[in-house]
């Protein structure tokens, strides 16, 4: 699951660890963003971060529900259904065989504390919407590897001021960040049997969008790749 933070905020049920997450601690504005995947511990079960949507018995064999919700004022959903579908369709069937439920959620002003792109629970991956202008703003300048991760995708980097910054997308950068990104990412976190730690589940993810999202997105359209492994990012857990 970065953005707007004005001052740092932990919640106890989550923590993030992605590059243009960390910089979502520094953001200028309202205390709700959601830049960032997070690493999220549900200790109690009957305090939820989003809408429970329980899982079937059994694979959903890649025929999983896409379920849209209204954005929020000020913000909007940056990626459609259809792209959603036409983009996971790319992979082999035994990578969204386990995916329940797709959902772009509204950004309300409990999860505006703990801002994020995107969260996984369960079987499900949860979107959060963007601000209508595709700006972000932030309380100081990024890391090398926040840089990095945003020129990947097409993020540019501005300083305003002194100590303001903001990090701005085009129409296709942010689609490109969604799909080959986030999306992926927390794919990659249901897809993740084998660890626990929040740091080697937060590396997996991050291995798994890169591999899985953003090389073959290049390749095919005939970018070249540096030869070493690009700087990656972070999500959601169990």
């Amino acid at each position: 699951m970065s953005r707007r933070i004005l001052h740092r905020l932990r919640n106890r049920h989550v923590a993030h660890r992605n590059t243009l997450v960390q910089a979502a601690r520094r953001r200028v504005g309202n205390p709700l963003s959601k830049r960032g995947r997070r690493i999220v511990v549900h200790q109690n079960p009957f305090s939820p971060p989003e809408d429970w949507h329980e899982s079937p018995d059994v694979p959903t064999n890649g025929s999983f529900r896409i379920r849209v919700q209204s954005p929020g004022e000020g913000y909007r959903h940056v990626i459609s259904p259809a792209e959603i579908r036409a983009r996971l369709a790319k992979l082999p069937p035994t990578m969204t065989a386990p995916l329940h439920i797709v959902q772009l959620s509204r950004l309300t002003r409990k999860k505006r504390s703990y801002p994020c792109y995107g969260m996984q629970w369960g079987q499900a991956i949860y979107l959060y919407p963007m601000e209508e202008d595709l700006t972000e703003h932030y309380m100081g300048p990024p890391t090398p590897a926040e840089l990095n991760e945003a020129r990947m995708y097409g993020g540019c980097w501005e300083q305003v001021s002194i100590d303001r910054w903001r990090l701005r997308w085009t129409e296709a950068a942010i689609k490109d960040f969604y799909l080959n990104n986030v999306l992926i990412h927390e794919l990659g976190h249901i897809l993740d049997d084998r660890n626990s730690n929040a740091r080697d589940r937060e590396r997996y993810a991050e291995w798994f969008a890169i591999h899985h999202g953003y090389r073959p997105t290049r390749r095919e359209a005939g970018i070249e790749l540096p030869r070493k492994s690009v700087r990656r990012r972070h999500h959601g857990s169990k």
